[in-house]
C-alpha cells in the first residue's frame, strides 16, 4: 500500500512540474518545459531574438522575456542599448476534441451515472456512454501558445529616441519577474 501511494504520489509531482510556465532557459533546454529564448546574428550589431512560450505562459509573459533576452545580449556583446527595428508576437491555438474521455470500466459499460437539469431540460451523463447531443460526448480543448520575434540594433551611449532602450535599466525592471529554469533533477 504504502509503494502504491508513493507512487501516486510521484506522478503528481510530476505533472505538477510539467504544468509549468516557461522559464527563462534557452530554447531546447533539458530542463522538461518546452519554449525559451534564441537569437540570431544578422550583422555585427544587430539580431533577431525569439522567446517561444507553452501553453502555461501567457503573453505577457513571452513579451516580457523576450525584451530581457534583448537586454542581456546587448549587454554581453559589450553596448548600452537597442533599439527594435522590427517586433511581432504571434499566437497559435489549436483545438483539441476528446470524443470519449472514459474507456469503459472492469463490469463493463456499468458506472456512475447523473440526471440533471440543464439549457435543454433534463438531461442523462454517464461517463462510458455517448449521448445523442454532441456537448455531452466531446470534451474540447483550446490551447494558446505565444512567440515573439524582434530585430534588434544595439548602439552605445544613452538612448536617442522613443523606440530605444537602455539595456541595463530593462534588465534592472524586468529582472523581478524573471523565473530561472528548474535545477537539473
Amino acid at each position: 500500500m504504502k509503494r502504491l501511494t508513493f507512487a501516486a504520489l510521484a506522478a503528481a509531482a510530476l505533472l505538477a512540474g510539467c504544468a509549468t510556465p516557461t522559464p527563462y532557459q534557452p530554447l531546447g533546454a533539458p530542463t522538461g518545459v518546452r519554449g525559451g529564448f534564441s537569437e540570431q546574428q544578422i550583422e555585427q550589431n544587430r539580431f533577431r531574438v525569439m522567446f517561444s512560450g507553452n501553453q502555461f505562459t501567457s503573453r505577457q509573459r513571452v513579451e516580457n522575456y523576450l525584451l530581457f533576452r534583448a537586454a542581456e545580449l546587448t549587454v554581453q556583446q559589450g553596448y548600452d542599448g537597442f533599439t527594435m527595428v522590427d517586433r511581432n508576437t504571434d499566437k497559435q491555438t489549436t483545438v483539441q476534441t476528446y470524443p470519449r474521455p472514459f474507456a469503459p470500466g472492469p463490469f463493463g459499460y456499468w458506472g456512475p451515472s447523473w440526471r440533471y437539469y440543464g439549457r435543454f431540460g433534463w438531461r442523462y451523463w454517464d461517463p462510458y456512454g455517448y449521448d445523442p447531443f454532441w456537448a455531452d460526448s466531446v470534451d474540447v480543448t483550446t490551447i494558446d501558445r505565444f512567440e515573439a520575434s524582434a530585430e534588434i540594433a544595439m548602439f552605445k551611449g544613452p538612448p536617442k529616441s522613443a523606440r530605444d532602450f537602455d539595456a541595463r535599466e530593462v534588465m534592472r525592471n524586468l529582472g523581478p519577474t524573471i523565473e530561472p529554469p528548474p535545477p537539473p533533477r
